[in-house]
């Protein structure tokens, strides 16, 4: 089981549309996959047709040991692809517990199981927007980190951030950190400074970032107002065929990460 945090502080950089459709996508290629979505917002939740009202155990109840991250899965309408829902109640978590012993290592010892069970091949983290404990949890229990990054100046300098982030996790909480790549998001042809960063974002992280670029597009846009990832509201889109293709590439890095290490 390989488990990746989809991250990055700065909002609005298609973090959660990457987690749900590089989930969707992954199996779709024939993975079994665990969307495990620790935004309070729970807007990967929602963009998966999950209700509150389907939400009867969440990432909080697990978080604050009430419930086995198992008892807290629920099933989506993509086959292959189950999710650990989010609730409102998560904000709370870093307060409920500061006082808590291994309170950045809830997430990995509740993961534990799920990994001896064998259930998944992957397990994708959304993060919320933000450096907090939901965060760090999420990175002390990951393999590995894959960054969404807006074609847009701004999101250079959050970049900048993030992987400083990256660093003190890997060094004070989980030496096994790595970054597994970066994907260049709503990229706009149009636009000569979208393409302007990604050629600089290239320049500096070299083979990290992803071939594959996710293109602005409004059906990718429409899918989480009807609950459906975009690879079910419109397969046909260049988004849906985009996160086609990052899937592929993610699952080829994995293998040539296992052939490596072998």
């Amino acid at each position: 089981m390989r488990v990746l945090v989809v991250a990055n502080q700065k909002g609005g950089v298609g973090k959660t549309t990457t987690a749900i459709n590089l989930g969707t996508a992954l199996a779709a290629v024939g993975e079994r996959v665990l969307l495990i979505d620790s935004d309070p917002q729970g807007n990967a939740s929602t963009g998966l047709g999950i209700g509150r009202a389907l939400r009867k155990h969440t990432l909080y109840d697990v978080l604050m040991g009430e419930k086995t991250l198992a008892e807290g899965v629920v099933k989506s309408s993509v086959p292959g692809l189950d999710v650990v829902p989010s609730d409102p109640d998560l904000s709370g978590v870093e307060m409920e517990l500061a006082q808590e012993a291994r309170r950045s290592y809830k997430l990995r010892d509740a993961l534990d199981a799920v990994r001896e069970a064998g259930t998944y091949s992957y397990v994708l983290i959304d993060c919320p927007p933000s450096l907090n404990l939901l965060t760090v949890n999420a990175m002390a229990a990951a393999d590995a980190v894959l960054v969404p990054l807006q074609c847009e100046f701004f999101a250079l300098e959050g970049l900048t951030q993030l992987m400083r982030t990256i660093d003190l996790v890997h060094t004070s909480l989980n030496p096994k950190l790595e970054i597994q790549g970066i994907v260049l998001t709503m990229f706009d042809r149009r636009n000569g400074l979208s393409a302007q960063v990604a050629n600089d974002v290239r320049n500096h992280f070299g083979e990290t970032v992803y071939q594959t670029v996710i293109p602005r597009n409004v059906r990718v846009s429409e899918a989480p107002s009807f609950g459906k990832p975009a690879l079910v509201y419109d397969l046909k889109c260049a988004g849906s065929q985009a996160y086609l293709r990052l899937a592929r590439e993610v699952v080829l890095r994995e293998r040539a990460r296992r052939k490596v290490a072998a």
